[in-house]
């Protein structure tokens, strides 16, 4: 499979006065799975149009694998594209699906169904060749798309919103699959979804995007452990936005008052008076006792999840919420607690 780079360069997308994609640059590395996410109308969509040839850019330049492809017509761009709704042909069966683009190439007979078996075979699903579409799962009709895309060995491989049409579990095992295909072929993908979930557990790197442009970008373990707004705080995973007040600074070192609790955090802006803070609730300890420098904080209200307790807590930097892993020593609403929170586990947001 070739492994191409895909490239950005001041993509503008007008429809009529909607800007919907704003002098965005950016790179997809080559071989590697990158995530378009954010929420509804944010620009991701038309991005992945943008890449396929189903949408021209206003203005700007594409190039993949450093060929200006800007203007070049969907099927002349050696890319291929899964759909939402699997885009299946319910009169075909499974291998004629598969096969359908190679015979568009005409390659013959042979070769085209050899290389559909093998496709198949690949995405588990040999032995279903002669099924219908309406005698599958949804799960497997997903996997025929990704195979009729994959047989054709694209340089780049796009996903637009693959498994909203897959209950939670199956979701959970065809992102698995769709990940083990990609690492396997090592082929450039780009994958859209508004699941923060799906895209930390798939990605090589995420770019965040909000009303037309990216907000942030980086591997998932950078996005959620520093956010560098509250947009990104709260789209990627869960976060508590509070406000913190700066005591003292010496050089690149703040000192902060979070209601009763005083902590140093390093950080090279320039910053004065308030800051807003992030504080990611698996990251906040509840405890009973108080050993000084923690916030005061009364139970509102607790909710068992199953493998966690979740809480919200009222305390003088407003309602926050808590996750905990304790299943067993539960507090109970009405119950006066102490909160403490690691100083590197607290970031401050750039607004």
């Amino acid at each position: 499979m070739k492994k191409a780079e895909v490239k950005f360069e001041n993509i503008t997308k007008k429809f009529n006065e909607t800007v919907a994609v704003d002098n965005v640059s950016c790179i997809f590395e080559a071989g590697t799975l990158t995530t378009l996410l954010g929420p509804s109308g944010c620009g991701k969509t038309t991005s992945l149009r943008i890449i396929a040839g189903l949408e021209r850019a206003t203005s700007g330049k594409i190039l993949v694998d450093n060929e200006d492809v800007t203007i070049l017509p969907a099927t002349d761009r050696d890319v291929s594209m899964v759909f939402q709704s699997y885009a299946l042909f319910p009169h075909m069966s499974v291998i004629e699906n598969v096969s359908y683009g190679l015979k568009m190439i005409n390659v013959n007979k042979e070769e085209y169904t050899e290389k559909a078996l093998e496709t198949l075979k690949l995405v588990n699903l040999d032995g279903y060749e002669n099924r219908m579409p309406s005698e599958l799962s949804g799960g497997q009709q997903q996997r025929v798309a990704v195979a009729r895309a994959i047989v054709l060995k694209p340089k780049v491989l796009l996903f637009d919103e693959p498994l909203s049409n897959l209950d939670a579990k199956l979701r959970r095992q065809v992102r698995e699959d769709i990940r083990e295909i990609q690492q396997k072929l090592g082929v450039t993908t780009i994958y859209v979804t508004h699941d923060q979930e799906e895209a930390l557990a798939i990605s090589d790197k995420v770019i965040v995007m909000n009303k037309a442009v990216i907000a942030q970008q980086g591997s998932p373990k950078d996005l959620y452990n520093f956010p560098k707004n509250k947009f990104v705080a709260n789209f990627i995973g869960d976060a508590n936005d509070v406000a913190a007040e700066i005591i003292n600074k010496q050089s690149n070192t703040y000192e902060l008052k979070l209601a009763e609790m005083s902590v140093k955090i390093e950080n090279n802006q320039d910053l004065n008076g308030k800051v807003n803070l992030a504080l990611r609730p698996e990251k906040i300890k509840i405890k009973r006792d108080n050993n000084n420098n923690c916030i005061h904080a009364i139970i509102k209200n607790a909710s068992f999840v199953g493998s966690s307790y979740q809480y919200i807590l009222n305390s003088k930097i407003g309602n926050l919420y808590v996750v905990s892993g304790d299943t067993n020593d539960i507090f109970k609403v009405g119950e006066e607690v102490f909160l403490s929170i690691d100083e590197q586990d607290i970031k401050i947001l750039n607004e």
